[in-house]
């Protein structure tokens, strides 16, 4: 059994915290405290937790770090580098592909920068996630900030997160690659390139892999969350 445990857990691009609002029960359930780190892009403010002290200065836990898709980008190397056991949710070390591999994920994000900056944005968002829930039929306006009109603020976070994407050559160099790692891989991932997910492999030869064959980047329509406190309770 894990014992006490402590979670963060991080949105990816263009999401918000409220994704993780029907995970938390389940965890709660075990006794486990949760915490959702928060980007900013709607009209939540940007929030990140810290991991917590028990009593007389001792740990809370231990630490377990989620991330989904950028997710992994946006935590600090702090809290990263303390994370005592990490989930990879349709993550990746390398967003674009090298060479002529990538080409495609490079023009989707021109295209997609330059959309921000006019007036079809809030549609570009719309389809980024219906793509990234395919092939569950999800209602875009029910994902991340579909529901909510964009804001200055939000676009430049939008906009700063989508050239991180591109920045993204590998794990960040805070990742404890030491501890425990769980590989959660969408089989018909639209976001995440089949090249990202291998080279993701491997640089963590060690990591646990589930891989959803049928699932798209949000993972929909899985019985995830199962899954996820079944590996938690069995860390040593």
């Amino acid at each position: 059994m894990a014992g006490p445990c402590q979670l963060i857990a991080m949105h990816g691009w263009a999401g918000d915290r409220r994704g993780w609002d029907p995970w938390i029960a389940a965890f709660a359930a075990r006794g486990w405290s949760w915490q959702s780190g928060e980007r900013g892009y709607g009209q939540l403010p940007p929030a990140m937790p810290s991991w917590q002290l028990g009593e007389q200065g001792q740990s809370g836990g231990r630490r377990v770090l989620l991330v989904h898709s950028l997710g992994l980008h946006l935590v600090p190397p702090a809290l990263l580098a303390e994370a005592e056991a990490v989930v990879l949710l349709a993550s990746f070390g390398r967003f674009v592909p090298e060479a002529a591999a990538g080409r495609r994920q490079r023009q989707a994000l021109a295209a997609m920068a330059a959309q921000l900056r006019g007036e079809t944005a809030k549609t570009m968002l719309l389809n980024f996630y219906k793509m990234a829930a395919d092939p569950e039929p999800v209602d875009p306006t029910t994902m991340g900030i579909g529901d909510q009109p964009l804001a200055p603020a939000g676009l430049q976070r939008l906009g700063a997160d989508l050239k991180l994407l591109e920045l993204c050559t590998g794990l960040p160099a805070a990742f404890p690659s030491q501890v425990p790692t769980l590989i959660v891989e969408a089989g018909r991932d639209q976001i995440v390139a089949p090249q990202s997910q291998q080279l993701l492999r491997q640089a963590l030869p060690a990591a646990d892999l589930l891989r959803l064959g049928q699932s798209g980047h949000c993972l929909y329509g899985t019985p995830l969350v199962p899954m996820l406190l079944s590996w938690i309770e069995g860390l040593k």
